[in-house]
This record gives structure tokens, sequence and C-alpha cells, in this order.
């Protein structure tokens, strides 16, 4: 039984079938996207994203959407990958449930919002801790004369006030990412199961389709 549903069920004593099964991977794509941006212990709460370059890295899902027009992830906008993302907006996101081993691969289109209303709503309601990072004196991925931390001394090992994290929001960015193409698939013993999903020209339904693991 256990192998069978790794195979064949999205869960426990739901079968995986024709135009109907479709329908439900692209809902439990949805479900596990919006879970992992709602709960930091979800597994698929810190994806890989890779850029247009090929350079990837792990970052955490803020925010996710039930139509799939928009991931959100917030950086530094003096990030390398903000130039890269500008020039090429072309990103591939993928997650992974150890347990339930299912993988998903999107891809995407990126949009940056450095200020207006979805980076000011999304600053507004990140903690003092997550805004700490923006406090950094040297851009990611800068040289630092010493190992460790960029943080100016004081904050390094304290919570800031929210009013020391004020001077971090010129720094603070948003990524948008649409969804354009998901490809799920669960791993298993039985040989796997596997559908693509490509979102229409019009850009509101999803064309599904059966491919091999």
């Amino acid at each position: 039984m256990d192998d069978y549903r790794a195979d064949h069920s999205q869960g426990p004593g739901t079968p995986i079938d024709g135009a109907a099964g479709l329908s439900a991977l692209i809902d439990d794509a949805r479900a596990r996207l919006i879970r992992a941006a709602q709960d930091r212990n979800a597994a698929m709460h810190a994806p890989v994203v890779v850029t247009g370059d090929g350079d990837a890295r792990i970052m955490v899902l803020r925010a996710a959407d039930a139509d799939f027009a928009a991931l959100r992830f917030h950086t530094d906008r003096r990030s390398p990958k903000m130039a890269v993302i500008g020039a090429d907006p072309r990103l591939t996101i993928l997650a992974y449930d150890p347990q339930d081993r299912v993988q998903l691969r999107l891809t995407a289109q990126a949009h940056i919002e450095h200020h207006g209303p979805v980076a000011d709503a999304a600053w507004a309601d990140a903690t003092p801790l997550s805004r700490r990072v923006y406090l950094v004196t040297a851009a990611p991925g800068g040289p630092l004369a010493l190992p460790g931390s960029a943080l100016p001394e004081d904050l390094r090992h304290r919570r800031p006030t929210p009013a020391e994290t004020e001077a971090g929001r010129s720094h603070f960015s948003v990524i948008l990412a649409r969804i354009t193409v998901i490809d799920w698939l669960r791993l298993g013993s039985g040989g796997g199961l596997r559908a693509r999903f490509v979102r229409d020209h019009a850009g509101n339904g999803w064309q599904g389709a059966w491919i091999a693991p």
C-alpha cells in the first residue's frame, strides 16, 4: 500500500488518474506553496531559486497566492542577482518535500519591487529580526576584512528595535515570481509519477499533461 500511495496518489486514499488526477496535482502544488509561505517548518519553505545566469541560492518563500500569479521573495537590492534579474527575468524555482517525496520545479518570470505598495506592505509586515539583515554594512557577496557577519557590531547579538531597522528600508526589495510552468514529480519505487502544467496564452488557466518521470 505504501508503494501504491507513493507512486499513484496525492495522499492516503486519493487515487491519481486521468484529468481528475491532473486537477488534483495542480491543487496539490498550490496547497504546498501556500503552506510553505505560511509555515516556516513546511518542507518547501526555503526553495532553491536559480537566476538566468545559472546561479542558485536558497531563498525563503514569503507569500504565495492561489492562482500562482506571484510567489514573493525578499532580498537586498545591493545583491548581484538584482542586476541579473533586471537583465534577464527568468527564474527556476526548485522545492522538495522529502517526507512525501514530491518535487516541484517551477519556471517563472520575475519582477522586482523596490518601492510602492507591495514593497511597503512587505516591509511593514516583516519583524525587526527579519529586517536586521538589511542593516549589513557590505553588499551581499562583497569583501570583508574579517570572517563573519557584516552586521554592525552592536546588532550582532540582539534584536533591533523597529526604529533601528528603518535604516535598512532603502536596501529592501521584493521579488515577485509569476509562475508559467509547473513540473510536479513524486518519486517512488514503482517508477514515480510526473505531470507538467503550462499556463495558457491568456494567462489564466493551466494546460496539464502526464509525462515520464
